[in-house]
C-alpha cells in the first residue's frame, strides 16, 4: 500500500489572511511596534490604578461541606462570618505581666472597619492562651470577606497591634488576614533572571546580539500586555494568587518560543535572497500558521480545565489564556515588524558565527536524523526505557493540600502557624466545624453531650467542644481539633471518619444529619473532587489535541502516536515532581522546610499546560515533516529533513522555556514552585527524548503509513492547512 500527498498539494496556495498581515506588518513596522507599545503603557497604567485583588477562593456547590458552611450561615451568620486570628507569642516567660498591652491591642483591633468581633484570648471561653501560658490567640470577626479589606487594611492591622509589638511580644496573623498581609508573590528579580538566561540561550542560538533581542523583547511586551488584560478581567471576577505568576510563566516561555521559530524562517528566507517585507508576509503564513494552530491548541488545553466543573480551575485556565493569545497576536504582527525593522542588519552584532536553519547534508543535525534512521528500534527502546525510569516514582503520588506550614519563616502566616501548633498541637491548624441538623426533630436532652463524647473518642481527635445550639435552636455546632498536621493523610482520614462513620452512628434514631464542615473540611472535598476530575480533563485534553493533529496532517497514525508519547513526557514529569517534592530530594534547595505533597490541582494544570506546550514540539516538527513529504513523498528522507531542519530550534526554544519555568522556583508560592518544576521537566524531556528521539524512530518505523487516514475519517475532519 502507498501513500501520496493529493497532486494539489504541490500547487503554490494563494496569499493567506496570515501572509497578508504579516506583509502589512513589514511595510508600517514603526507604527505596528507603536501599537503594541501605547497598549502596554495604557493597559499597564489602568491595571495599576484600580489595582486588581486576587484570592484563592473556591465554590463547591451542594457537597456536604458546603451544605453544611451554608447552613451555619443561615441560622448562625455570626459563625459564618469571615475570621482572622492574631497571635500573640512572649519571648521569655508568660504573657501574664503584658494585659494591659493585650487589653489595649484587644480594644484596638474591635475598632477597625469591618470587625463585628473580637475575642479576649484570657477570658475566652475556651480559653485561647497555651497550657505554659506563651502563646495566645484572639479570634477577629469581620463582616466581609479577607479580599474585600483592602489594601490598606493589613497597615491598619499593624497599627492595632503594635502597642504589644512595643511591649516585646511576637504579633502574627493567620486565617483571614493570610492573603492581605503577605508579601507579593511575583518576585520580579526571578523573571529578569529567566529573561536573562533567555538572552544569552537566544544569542548562542543565533548568533547575534539582535537576533537575540528581538524575540525577547516582543515576549516581554507580550507578558505586560497578557497581565494587564488579566488585572482588568480580575476587577470583576475572582482569581486564584497565583495566576498572575501562572500566565507570566506560560506567555513569557510560549511568547520567546513563537518568536523564535519566526526568526529562524525569516533569516532562512533572507539567506535565500528574499526581501525582508516578503519574507515576513511568507513567514507568517507558514510559520505563523503553525504558532496559530499552536497555540490554539495550548488556549483550547486550558479551557478544558473547566470541564472540572470547578471555577477555580477553570479561572486558572482562563488567567494563562490571556497571555497565550495576546503572544500568539504578537508573533504574527509584532514580530514581523521587528524582523522587518532589522532586516539584514539581524546578524551584524555577531557573538558567534550565525546559522540559519540546517541546509547542509553534512551537519551535525543531518547525522544525527542519518543515525536514527539507522537504528530506529534502538533509539525507541532506549528513549522508551529512559522516560519510564524517570516516570518510576509517579507511582508514589500523594494528593493533598501544601497549608501555611510550607510557606517561608517570612510569612507572617507561617510564624502564626508554627506559633499555634507549638502551643495548641498541631491540629489547632486545621480545626473542623461539625453542624448538627435537628430538622425541627425532639431528642433528649442528653444527646448533645452523647454526640461530643462520640466526637472525642473517635481516633486522631485532640479536642471537642461541648455542642452549642444556634440562636434559633435548629442547628448544634461543635470545633473538633485533630491530633495531627492538616496536611497530613491522618487528618483527611479523620474527616472521611467523622463523616463517614462518627456522625451517622452518633445521630442514628434521632432524625437528625451532621456535617463536617470549616476551611479543612472544604479543601479536604475540593482535593477529591479535582482528583475524581481529574481522568475527565486528561480525556478532554487528548480529544482536542488527536483531533488537532489528525486534521493538521490528515493522518490518523500521527494524532495515536502524539497522543501516546506525550502521555510519556507528563507521566516522567509527574515523577519528578514526586522525586522533588514528595521525596524531599531538592527541598531544602528550594527552601521548604521538608517534604511536601503534590498539591491536588497542580496535575490538572500541568497536564492541561504540558500536553498544549508539547503540541507547540509536534506541530512545529511535523509541519516541516509534512512539508518535505509533500514535496517528494518520501517518508524516510522528509523524517530526516524535518528533523535536521527544527531540531536545533526545537532544542533551543526548549532550553529558553527551562530556562524562564526555573526562574520561578522562586516564588514563595509553593504551588508556583511545583508547577515550575514539573512544567521544567516536562518540556526538557519533551524537546529531548521524545521530540527528537522517540518521534523520529517512530515515523522511521512506520513508514508510509504515518500519513494513513480512513477515507471516511477525512470526509469528517475539519481541514486545516500549516503550508501558509
Amino acid at each position: 500500500m502507498t501513500f501520496r500527498a493529493p497532486d494539489h498539494a504541490f500547487d503554490p496556495p494563494a496569499p493567506s489572511s496570515l501572509h497578508r498581515l504579516g506583509a502589512l506588518s513589514g511595510r508600517h513596522p514603526w507604527r505596528v511596534i507603536a501599537l503594541w507599545l501605547l497598549a502596554a503603557v495604557v493597559l499597564g497604567a489602568w491595571t495599576r490604578a484600580d489595582r486588581p485583588t486576587y484570592a484563592d477562593a473556591t465554590s463547591l456547590g451542594g457537597t456536604p461541606a458546603s451544605v453544611g458552611a451554608a447552613l451555619l450561615l443561615a441560622h448562625d451568620p455570626a459563625a459564618g462570618a469571615a475570621t482572622g486570628l492574631v497571635v500573640v507569642a512572649a519571648p521569655h516567660g508568660t504573657l501574664a505581666p503584658d494585659r494591659a498591652a493585650l487589653t489595649a491591642t484587644i480594644a484596638g483591633l474591635a475598632r477597625l472597619p469591618h470587625v463585628i468581633a473580637v475575642s479576649d484570648p484570657l477570658t475566652a471561653t475556651p480559653p485561647t492562651v497555651s497550657r505554659s501560658g506563651t502563646i495566645a490567640y484572639a479570634t477577629v470577626r469581620l463582616d466581609v470577606a479577607a479580599p474585600a479589606l483592602g489594601p490598606g487594611f493589613a497597615a491598619s492591622l499593624r497599627r492595632a497591634t503594635a502597642l504589644a509589638a512595643r511591649a516585646g511580644l511576637a504579633v502574627d496573623f493567620s486565617g483571614a488576614f493570610d492573603q492581605i498581609t503577605r508579601p507579593r508573590t511575583t518576585d520580579l528579580r526571578a523573571e529578569m533572571l529567566g529573561v536573562g538566561v533567555a538572552l544569552v540561550v537566544l544569542a548562542l542560538t543565533f548568533g547575534s546580539v539582535l537576533g537575540a533581542i528581538v524575540p525577547l523583547v516582543s515576549a516581554v511586551i507580550g507578558v505586560v500586555i497578557g497581565l494587564s488584560v488579566l488585572g482588568l478581567v480580575a476587577l470583576v471576577m475572582t482569581f486564584a494568587t497565583a495566576s498572575p505568576t501562572l500566565a507570566a510563566m506560560i506567555g513569557l516561555g510560549v511568547g520567546i518560543d513563537y518568536a523564535v521559530f519566526l526568526t529562524t524562517r525569516f533569516r532562512q528566507l533572507l539567506v535565500e535572497g528574499a526581501d525582508p517585507a516578503e519574507a515576513a508576509g511568507r513567514v507568517t503564513a507558514s510559520s505563523g500558521r503553525a504558532i496559530v494552530v499552536a497555540a490554539s491548541t495550548v488556549a483550547v488545553a486550558m479551557l478544558g480545565l473547566y470541564g472540572s466543573g470547578l471555577s477555580f480551575i477553570g479561572l486558572l485556565g482562563l488567567a494563562a489564556v490571556f497571555a497565550i493569545i495576546v503572544a500568539a497576536l504578537g508573533a504574527v504582527t509584532l514580530v514581523p515588524a521587528a524582523l522587518v525593522l532589522a532586516g539584514r542588519r539581524l546578524d551584524r552584532y555577531r557573538v558567534r558565527r550565525t546559522v540559519a536553519e540546517a541546509t547542509r547534508a553534512d551537519d551535525g543535525w543531518h547525522r544525527y536524523a542519518a543515525l536514527v534512521g539507522r537504528h530506529p528500534w534502538r533509539a525507541l527502546a532506549l528513549g522508551v526505557a529512559a522516560v519510564a525510569l524517570i516516570a518510576l516514582p509517579v507511582l508514589s503520588l500523594q494528593l493533598g493540600h501544601v497549608g501555611n506550614g510550607a510557606d517561608p519563616t517570612s510569612f507572617t502566616d507561617r510564624r502564626a502557624y508554627d506559633l499555634l501548633a507549638r502551643g495548641f498541637g498541631p491540629g489547632i491548624n486545621g480545626p473542623l466545624t461539625v453542624v448538627v441538623d435537628t430538622r425541627g426533630h425532639a431528642a433528649p436532652a442528653s444527646r448533645p453531650a452523647a454526640v461530643a463524647r462520640a466526637l472525642a473518642a473517635t481516633p486522631d481527635v485532640a479536642a471537642v467542644t461541648a455542642l452549642r445550639p444556634s440562636p434559633d435552636g435548629r442547628l448544634f455546632v461543635a470545633t473538633v481539633i485533630p491530633a495531627t498536621d492538616p496536611a497530613t493523610a491522618a487528618s483527611t482520614a479523620l474527616f472521611s471518619t467523622l463523616v463517614d462513620t462518627t456522625l451517622p452512628r452518633a445521630l442514628a434514631g434521632t432524625g437528625w444529619h451532621g456535617y463536617v464542615t470549616g476551611p479543612t473540611a472544604l479543601q479536604d472535598e475540593f482535593d477529591s473532587i479535582v482528583s475524581s476530575r481529574t481522568p475527565l480533563i486528561m480525556l478532554l485534553v487528548i480529544a482536542v489535541a488527536f483531533v488537532l493533529i489528525a486534521s493538521a496532517f490528515r493522518s490518523l497514525v500521527l494524532a495515536l502516536e502524539a497522543a501516546v508519547l506525550n502521555l510519556l513526557s507528563i507521566g516522567a514529569a509527574y515523577g519528578v515532581l514526586v522525586a522533588v517534592f514528595q521525596w524531599g530530594w531538592g527541598h531544602t534547595w528550594l527552601g521548604l522546610p521538608a517534604s511536601v505533597p503534590i498539591e491536588a490541582y497542580v496535575p490538572m494544570i500541568m497536564f492541561a499546560i504540558v500536553f498544549g506546550l508539547s503540541m507547540d514540539y509536534e506541530v512545529f516538527l511535523l509541519s516541516r515533516i509534512h512539508e518535505a513529504w509533500l514535496r517528494g513523498g518520501d517518508n524516510g528522507q522528509a523524517v530526516a529533513e524535518g528533523l535536521a531542519r527544527t531540531g536545533r530550534v526545537i532544542g533551543a526554544a526548549a532550553l529558553i522555556m527551562v530556562s524562564v519555568f526555573l526562574s520561578f522556583v522562586s516564588s514563595p508560592l509553593v504551588v508556583v514552585k511545583q508547577l515550575a518544576i514539573g512544567l521544567s521537566a516536562a518540556v526538557l524531556l519533551d524537546a529531548t527524548i521524545v521530540r527528537l528521539v522517540l518521534v523520529p524512530a517512530a515515523m522511521f518505523l512506520l513508514g508510509e503509513r504515518n500519513w494513513w487516514l480512513p477515507r471516511w475519517l477525512d470526509r469528517v475532519l475539519p481541514r486545516v492547512r500549516l503550508d501558509g
